[in-house]
């Protein structure tokens, strides 16, 4: 599977979605790297940021760094490399949609999650379309929107989507928002991870990707707001079809 993000796109997503930890900083730092390999923001082959500076970003000191990197590693999630050129790299591969054996939400969970989405995630395309976005914004916008249209596999296409639905919040520029739509793409990811990609999904997923941008680099706020319902509200249906 591959994954191709512009350098600056994947700054942005990392950018936002590691932040300083307020409690229980060991655990706090593990979820947060874990979340970002799981959701596409570090990619597989990827080198993580120098130790310092991601210390430095997730509010911890190095030797609880160093913890939560070793088990990162024990997971299987990223190695350390020795020698000239060494660091530690994700070495993470989804598995293919429709292949986890992982306890998936149902019932009261399930639905607990998808609304949790349906608040969250019209709201930062709501707020995204409010803001004065620069050049290189909207265009990271239209292109993350391509990246899921043209994403060469199934395990592509997920990485992509989680990427984009990224993009929109942290374009909205709430750091509230951003967390909140990060917890809202880990839950979603467990769920879809237990379904198979669908190419008639997969096309209505564009179109309404398409929706969201347009509204977005339009201004039209209540436009970007419905058509990510619609499109959150579509997701869920399909889950709760082949979920229960």
């Amino acid at each position: 599977m591959s994954v191709t993000a512009h350098p600056q796109d994947e700054g942005r997503l990392s950018d936002a979605v590691l932040r300083p930890a307020t409690s229980n900083v060991f655990e706090s730092a593990v979820e947060q790297l874990a979340t970002a390999i799981r959701l596409g923001v570090l990619v597989d082959g990827e080198q993580l940021p120098p130790e310092r500076e991601l210390a430095e970003r997730l509010g911890v000191s190095r030797n609880t760094l160093r913890d939560a990197i070793a088990a990162l590693r024990d997971s299987g999630l990223v190695e350390t490399r020795r020698g000239r050129g060494g660091g530690t790299v994700v070495t993470h591969v989804p598995p293919q949609p429709g292949s986890s054996t992982a306890p998936v939400r149902r019932g009261a969970a399930m639905a607990d999650a998808l609304d949790f989405r349906r608040i969250v995630e019209p709201g930062a395309a709501w707020l995204a379309a409010k803001q004065s976005l620069s050049g290189d914004q909207r265009s990271w916008l239209v292109e993350s929107a391509e990246a899921v249209r043209t994403a060469p596999d199934a395990g592509s296409h997920r990485i992509a989507d989680s990427r984009f639905h990224l993009a929109v919040a942290t374009v909205s520029g709430s750091p509230m928002l951003i967390e909140s739509v990060t917890r809202a793409q880990a839950a979603l990811g467990e769920m879809l991870g237990a379904i198979p990609v669908l190419p008639r999904n997969i096309e209505h997923s564009c179109q309404q990707h398409d929706a969201v941008v347009t509204a977005i680099l339009g201004g039209d706020a209540e436009a970007a707001r419905a058509a990510m319902e619609e499109h959150c509200d579509a997701t869920s249906a399909l889950l709760r079809g082949l979920i229960g």
